[in-house]
């Protein structure tokens, strides 16, 4: 979602300027093809109904070719890749390629497209530990040393990277109806999602857990479709931010070969009790409770198997 995220955030920024320059219009450059034509305009739109919105690329029906000729007469050069022109979004969450050889989806992505991680090939031959500490559910902590969240990605980005993570390389569904294939650089963001996932299962109930893999979801779709003004995120979000409140502490993981592993947690909200799940002398859990448990719990499957078997009988 690195692309997804910041386009409500250029597109408010449009918004204010253009408002405190008394304009009547504004201008993007996106591709009619494309998910950010409909995310920056739905977002512009909803913060000023007024501003109308101009897309040459789109009402001029340009492609690269002919938008590297039109630079190119306007006295600015660009420079091309041998893989053909690409286009690349960039930003601190994370980097997206498309374009170029990568529109032939059974040609392995060229490696001069990859500027943040390193290939498998020239990784480090010994894994590298690090502690991601949380706190409220926003990371703080490299192993130990605090950091803002702007410094703690860009540096995590650099660790992660040396170790080839972070390469993601996929079809996905553009919302004008078109399959594209894209490839994705996103080494902080891979390792940081995967540590606090790690956490929330450790604090959170089973059904909180449940319940936030579908707002997780809605939310994520949310924002992958243009929608970050809508009311909607704004409710999942009150869901997500009181969930939050508990997920504090640290979360070890083993950075090797394009894999973030993670080795070892703690927190001291963590809903893991060593006592009950310990198979050992000192268990404290009542085994003779699990019996009742059982017949309670498949009381309606079994009735539910019973009646069918009787019905079969009567046919």
């Amino acid at each position: 979602l690195s692309s997804a995220l910041s386009r409500p955030l250029i597109a408010s920024k449009l918004v204010e300027i253009g408002e405190k320059e008394g304009a009547s219009a504004v201008a993007h450059g996106c591709t009619g093809k494309g998910n950010d034509q409909v995310r920056f305009e739905v977002t512009i739109h909803a913060l000023n109904p007024e501003l109308k919105v101009i897309a040459p690329v789109r009402e001029w029906n340009l492609n690269r070719e002919d938008e590297v000729k039109y630079l190119k007469e306007s006295g600015l050069d660009i420079e091309i890749e041998q893989g053909g022109v690409y286009s690349i979004d960039q930003n601190l969450w994370g980097r997206s390629i498309e374009g170029g050889v990568l529109e032939h989806p059974d040609v392995e992505p060229p490696e001069e497209i990859y500027e943040w991680t390193s290939p498998i090939e020239k990784t480090p031959q010994e894994p590298q530990y690090v502690k991601i500490g949380f706190s409220k559910g926003v990371p703080t902590q490299i192993d130990g040393e605090s950091m803002k969240p702007v410094e703690l990605i860009r540096e995590l980005n650099v660790i992660a990277g040396r170790h080839g993570i972070g390469r993601i390389e996929h079809l996905e569904d553009r919302l004008v109806g078109i399959k594209s294939r894209e490839v994705y650089e996103c080494p902080a963001a891979l390792v940081l999602l995967k540590a606090h996932k790690d956490l929330e299962k450790s604090i959170l109930t089973r059904h909180e857990l449940e319940f936030k893999s579908l707002v997780d979801d809605k939310w994520s779709r949310l924002v992958y479709f243009g929608l970050w003004m809508d009311p909607l995120k704004e409710d999942l979000e009150a869901f997500i931010n009181s969930t939050q409140e508990r997920v504090s502490g640290e979360v070890k993981l083993k950075l090797y070969k394009g894999n973030a592993l993670v080795v070892g947690r703690s927190s001291k909200n963590m809903l893991y009790d060593l006592n009950l799940a310990t198979y050992g002398l000192e268990s404290t859990f009542n085994q003779k409770a699990s019996e009742g448990f059982i017949e309670l719990w498949g009381l309606q499957t079994k009735l539910a198997r019973k009646i069918a078997s009787r019905e079969l009988e009567n046919v």
